[in-house]
């Protein structure tokens, strides 16, 4: 019998080949779609606060229709959610496995679903470790995965399942007995942007008629492992919410990641007549294939060159890996942003323009200084830029203007300390005490989505309720006297939202351009070139608010939300 082996990956680590996360953002995740993370969530419940919901999403633009062989989780495949709670323990501080299974129930047919039975019925186990993963306790088995949606006839009729899409999938939602409510299967995919104008060199918002804007995702499904988790569980010592001493409290703060692995060797041996044909062995050590913590890290960040590098890192060895922090300190999107660098090639981006001469002293354009020249001065002494505090983290070195905004968002989270506080109240310049709105520091991981629990979720049918997360906080601490008249700590709506934790609902495309355009250095009191001291009576100027409404052009999903758990929609029909 002839046998063909093929070495996927290579054994160790700093040679091997590995798949990126995210929408097909990195070369070898193409070709492997059942192990693609495509996005990361992480909010407090909004109709359950005493919990937390994390929904990884996995396989990229799968298409309703697309059968015969429809989309399904890998049973190859190892799914892990990660999470991180303790900056005195040393990476994981809690992971949950998923472990998948089919079943063909009539190989007789071609046809998915026919007379009852499913071809492949999926089911799965989850296993959690609570001690960085040296042990696994088995907290769900037999788990249940819906079928594609294919149509009324194999879901609704008497020569299908003779049952209904809603009830398949409320049927597969699950408890743990540790707790958890747990779903896996087809889902909406909830991100939303306009791919086509994004990838065309940066046609976002598109120009010179360059056709209608559409979401690129819209109308595909994913597969979604969706997780709703008590809040008692997450935190590091086991306290309820309502222990919290305020809803910045820093003993709430969590990092989450999730990734793929598969075995380093697959074997494909051929098939007879009497035998299944080609049935794949896998063996070998579990390798890490793909990840995801902050959307769009790989795929607006990392250079091309470096995304499969990226991918083969842990967020604990990437915390420690200088060759990559280059793309943050000086990232190549904000190379579009500057006039006197590439711009004016970039036309959708000319709302977008990061400060040079902030408080007519700072650049944070690429290659510039930023707020190094204040390192080791009095002039951060007790500050999070202080050397004791976290300066060696947030000043590094000259040439590294994104060293204090862009890189702790995506690595260490953002600390409620002077400069991280907003402007209001702001009586000193940047350096003195203003209005806390953020604390999620968690500095001892790289990329991850972290999200203090102890932070209100904003009601998803206020009026309040904005997709632009905390810069939509950060606008309302500034601007309306309910907030911007005081200093104290106080639940601004919004606060929730992204880069605080990721609602389904957060336009983070929108968001991560605004920020690389500085935004974050206006919220904090660092304004854009054309404010001035002496002559500016607002530090809301043009700048700022180009800024402020630069859009893709897509800003919501092309569907709604459920408001109960899993919260992603049911998937699209495939007829």
């Amino acid at each position: 019998m002839k046998k063909t082996i093929f070495a996927i990956f290579a054994m160790t680590f700093f040679v091997n080949s590995v798949f990126a996360s995210s929408h097909r953002e990195a070369p070898l995740i193409a070709n492997d779609p059942l192990a693609d993370n495509t996005d990361l969530y992480a909010f407090r419940s909004p109709d359950d606060q005493n919990t937390v919901t994390i929904i990884a999403n996995y396989i990229p633009a799968e298409f309703p229709s697309g059968g015969p062989n429809y989309y399904s989780f890998g049973s190859d495949v190892r799914y892990e959610i990660h999470i991180d709670n303790n900056t005195a323990t040393t990476g994981d501080d809690i992971i949950y496995r998923f472990t998948f299974s089919k079943v063909n129930e009539d190989p007789t047919t071609f046809f998915n679903i026919r007379l009852g039975l499913e071809n492949l019925k999926t089911t799965y186990i989850v296993e959690r470790s609570i001690d960085g993963g040296t042990t696994f306790a088995n907290i769900l088995t037999g788990g249940s995965v819906p079928p594609a949606n294919i149509g009324d006839r194999s879901i609704t009729s008497a020569v299908g399942l003779n049952t209904t899409y809603a009830t398949l999938l409320n049927d597969a939602i699950e408890t743990a007995n540790t707790g958890e409510t747990i779903y896996c299967g087809p889902a909406d995919d909830p991100f939303f942007v306009d791919l086509g104008g994004i990838f065309d060199l940066g046609d976002a918002p598109r120009q010179n008629n360059g056709g209608v804007v559409r979401d690129g995702l819209a109308g595909f499904n994913v597969h979604s492992i969706a997780i709703k988790v008590p809040i008692s569980t997450l935190q590091k010592t086991g306290l309820a919410v309502s222990s919290a001493t305020s809803i910045l409290d820093g003993d709430f703060v969590i990092g989450v990641w999730a990734s793929s692995s598969r075995q380093s060797t697959k074997v494909i041996t051929s098939g007879t007549a009497n035998s299944a044909n080609q049935t794949p062995t896998n063996s070998g050590n579990w390798v890490q294939v793909s990840r995801i913590g902050m959307p769009l890290t790989n795929e607006a960040v990392i250079p091309v060159g470096m995304k499969d590098y990226w991918n083969g890192l842990t967020p604990y060895q990437e915390i420690t890996d200088t060759l990559l922090d280059k793309y943050f300190y000086n990232p190549e999107l904000a190379l579009y942003m500057d006039t006197a660098a590439f711009a004016g090639a970039v036309p959708a981006f000319r709302g977008l323009r990061v400060q040079k001469s902030s408080l007519g002293l700072y650049n944070f354009s690429n290659g510039n200084d930023g707020l190094f020249a204040l390192k080791g001065s009095g002039a951060v002494t007790g500050t999070a830029l202080d050397d004791a505090i976290a300066g060696t983290l947030l000043l590094p070195g000259a040439g590294k203007p994104r060293s204090v905004d862009l890189w702790p968002i995506f690595h260490t989270g953002v600390p409620n300390l002077v400069p991280y506080q907003l402007a209001s109240g702001k009586t000193g310049g940047p350096l003195s005490a203003g209005k806390p709105f953020i604390n999620n520091y968690l500095p001892n991981g790289g990329d991850m989505l972290r999200l203090n629990m102890a932070v209100p979720a904003t009601d998803r049918t206020s009026a309040d309720f904005s997709s632009l997360g905390l810069i939509q906080a950060a606008v309302l601490g500034l601007t309306d006297t309910t907030y911007s008249n005081n200093t104290a700590i106080q639940n601004i709506p919004n606060m929730d939202g992204f880069p605080n934790g990721r609602r389904l609902e957060d336009d983070v495309t929108r968001i991560e351009m605004q920020a690389v355009g500085g935004v974050v250095l206006a919220a904090i009191g660092l304004w854009y070139d054309d404010y001035s001291a002496a002559t500016s009576t607002t530090p809301v100027t043009n700048m700022l608010l180009n800024t402020l409404n630069y859009s893709t052009g897509v800003e919501q999903n092309d569907t709604t939300f459920k408001a109960v758990f899993p919260y992603v929609q049911s998937p699209w029909v495939g007829k």
